[in-house]
């Protein structure tokens, strides 16, 4: 069920566990609305000089959480953009309250085998190496959909082309 939510030009803040396709559906939504289009993922990257992988295995998980805030933190400088998280950034107390008060957050929902599905795809994951997918998406998704009920609107996103969501984030901004 796609809650609605007219969307006022803050930033657009997209969440939810790895492979509901975050960064996808975020270049094509921004592309539709002619904004432009961040990966936080890349941004950390980016600023940090190594690959996600990198700084988990190098530095753990609270450290690249840190970066991922205050990545997070710059990127909502006012102006509209889309922006598509990693699946833990929400989590964060911090990172969630910076996100709620400076940006709409969406939700991308999907079961977790539907996430699973897409996930095999790519052995990038820092969080699956080694594991079984499915158990550990069905884990997470017990873990943290209470956090992502949490962002301003929630949409849908199952098996079919990522279009699909685009056009029902759009309907849930009123666009």
């Amino acid at each position: 069920m796609e809650s609605q939510t007219p969307w006022t030009g803050k930033p657009l803040v997209l969440v939810g566990l790895m492979g509901v396709g975050k960064s996808t559906v975020g270049r094509r939504l921004a592309t539709r609305l002619s904004l432009p289009f961040v990966d936080a993922d890349h941004a950390i990257e980016s600023a940090a000089g190594m690959t996600v992988t990198e700084i988990f295995d190098r530095f753990g998980e609270p450290y690249f959480r840190d970066g991922e805030r205050r990545v997070i933190g710059r990127l909502l400088d006012g102006t509209p953009k889309v922006i598509a998280t990693g699946g833990g950034a929400f989590i964060n107390d911090e990172t969630r309250a910076l996100i709620l008060d400076q940006a709409t957050a969406i939700w991308l929902n999907a079961t977790p085998d539907v996430l699973a599905e897409r996930v095999r795809r790519r052995d990038t994951r820092p969080l699956l190496r080694g594991r079984d997918p499915q158990a550990v998406l069905t884990e997470l998704a017990a873990k943290r959909d209470p956090y992502y009920a949490m962002a301003h609107l929630h949409v849908s996103s199952q098996r079919g082309p990522h279009e699909a969501t685009v056009t029902a984030i759009l309907k849930a901004i009123g666009r």
